[in-house]
């Protein structure tokens, strides 16, 4: 959990600032009407997401070891990212069209392993508050070096505190900026026609990877946290 810590508040590299300042000049020649359409799209598909009636998940996991947990954690991750690779792949070879559909596709897929990591640590995902945790542990995984330490000092003492009861104050611009930006050079890549699809199956075996580690870690955390 120190190792983890130290790498998420760790503050941005050379590398990071230079590659954050091209996709800031990238965003500033982006109209204001795109930014504004591409926030609507995401702020619609995640809210039917974490809001959805067909996005169950089983029964939290009670009374098991937090090895246990860990174990079952790791086998559901494996299963999401041989999911995700293939999905990828097959986008990839598709072209531009079958490319840009991977998008939303991926999005669920990573949203139902949370949903199923929430349930292995013991945590009942339908609460509303349960899925704003669920959110900010995407928004931890897909983030800026200097964005991720604003998120994780939100989660932490997570069940200490009072949480909203809705979407209303949620930044949904900075959510999908991040989010976007996160991606966008890796998934570029994967319209490259012939190597489109070993691409995207491995850009979305590591992304799945990022967002299962991150994931276990924040439910360590909340249970090292409560013992």
């Amino acid at each position: 959990m120190a190792h983890w810590r130290a790498q998420v508040l760790k503050p941005p590299s050379v590398l990071d600032q230079a590659a954050r300042g091209v996709q800031g000049r990238i965003n500033r020649m982006i109209p204001e009407q795109v930014h504004a359409a591409i926030t609507t799209v995401i702020e619609g598909m995640t809210r039917t997401i974490l809001t959805g009636a067909d996005l169950t998940t089983a029964p939290p996991v009670i009374g098991a070891s937090l090895a246990e947990r860990d174990r079952r954690a790791l086998a559901a991750i494996d299963g999401y990212r041989t999911t995700a690779a293939v999905e990828g792949g097959v986008a990839g070879a598709g072209g531009f069209w079958l490319a840009l559909a991977d998008f939303p596709a991926l999005l669920v897929i990573k949203i139902k392993l949370l949903f199923d990591l929430s349930a292995t640590y013991g945590h009942e995902a339908e609460t509303f508050e349960e899925r704003l945790y669920i959110l900010a542990l995407f928004q931890l995984a897909f983030s800026s070096a200097d964005r991720r330490a604003q998120v994780f000092h939100g989660l932490e003492d997570w069940d200490g505190r009072e949480h909203p009861a809705d979407f209303e104050h949620f930044d949904w611009r900075t959510f999908q900026r991040e989010y976007r930006d996160y991606i966008d050079l890796a998934k570029l890549a994967q319209m490259i026609p012939l190597v489109g699809a070993p691409i995207g199956a491995i850009v979305n075996w590591r992304l799945l990877e990022r967002l299962g580690h991150t994931a276990m870690n924040g439910y360590r955390m909340r249970w090292l946290a409560r013992s």
